[in-house]
């Protein structure tokens, strides 16, 4: 049996968001080695902390509920929403996450009369007037990938600039840093790729998520629909009306043939299965190519052509 994050907080299954804040004030407070000197209060504030990470990101916590500890920190990971995969290990530091939590680098050094405040709780033992830091809104950048890299897969490597809080808990210094995206074969645009609290930070602020989006690069060739990858077809109006061949490339470098022998109108499509983008949710499986008949009409007939086609084609 793997831990209960639950349990840990002390709280039911269907807590709400604010009711894992309060549990998580409560039980910080609680086990806080600088205030708590009974052995193994080191090892449950960090145990604390780790719970809080999990219940506290809703797809960790999506990930937790449908296959607890053991699904979240597997090696073989599980498959979250969006795709992506878990090997979740907690690498906070609870002291750091404690004074990010409090906004005050030592909370207990200064004490303020309790004020009437349904969001404090009254088993807090060390609850105060302060208010909580305020976690600014994510900030969302898209994340542009081209039909190949959607139909192989690769990694990117984002730089972001952000501001971070300086060891006195006042100042703040501004820093780059490179996050790194695993882009899974066949994410489809709209995808979101979140990093918990990698954004600006400040003295009465929160980090906020970074979050980017997957779009759509436009492509020479193909266009995307869903898993389906569109291949215009043109051909002449001779070919539409007495039958015609197109070749069309795939994205692994080759190439298929498609006869018709029937009229092709304008807007016509045709369906080959496989041979699209692979399905988010089961990359071993693949949409289709759809080919998509342009008909190239003269700019003009000669009278001699237009004298013959009438005889020919039906009123």
């Amino acid at each position: 049996m793997g831990k209960d994050y639950y349990k840990v907080l002390g709280i039911a299954k269907d807590a709400s968001e604010d009711e894992v804040k309060k549990a998580y004030r409560r039980q910080a407070l609680r086990y806080h080695p600088d205030k708590n000197k009974s052995p193994g209060s080191e090892d449950r504030f960090k145990e604390v902390a780790e719970a809080y990470d999990v219940l506290s990101d809703a797809k960790k916590k999506e990930v937790y509920d449908r296959h607890g500890e053991e699904g979240l920190k597997g090696p073989q990971g599980n498959e979250a929403p969006n795709g992506s995969t878990y090997n979740y290990t907690f690498h906070g530091d609870p002291h750091a996450m404690f004074t990010e939590f409090f906004g005050n680098r030592n909370p207990f050094d200064q004490f303020f009369p309790r004020k009437e405040d349904d969001d404090m709780d009254t088993d807090d033992p060390f609850g105060a007037g302060r208010g909580e830091k305020k976690k600014d809104p994510p900030v969302v950048h898209e994340l542009r990938l081209s039909v190949e890299e959607v139909f192989s897969g690769c990694t990117k490597k984002m730089k972001i600039s952000r501001k971070r809080l300086n060891p006195d808990g006042v100042s703040v210094r501004n820093e780059d840093k490179i996050l790194t995206i695993d882009i899974k074969r066949g994410w489809k645009e709209g995808t979101k790729i979140t990093f918990p609290r990698e954004g600006d930070e400040g003295p009465s602020n929160i980090a906020a998520d970074v979050v980017f989006v997957v779009r759509d690069k436009p492509h020479a060739v193909y266009r995307r629909e869903g898993s389906d990858l569109i291949y215009p077809a043109k051909i002449s109006l001779r070919d539409a009306l007495c039958g015609c061949t197109v070749n069309a490339p795939t994205l692994d470098g080759r190439t298929i043939t498609v006869t018709s022998r029937d009229v092709v109108k304008p807007g016509m499509k045709k369906r080959i299965a496989g041979e699209g983008l692979p399905l988010s949710k089961s990359p071993e499986k693949r949409g289709d190519m759809i080919l998509e008949f342009t008909v190239k009409f003269p700019d003009k007939l000669g009278q001699s052509t237009c004298d013959a086609l009438s005889q020919i084609l039906p009123p």
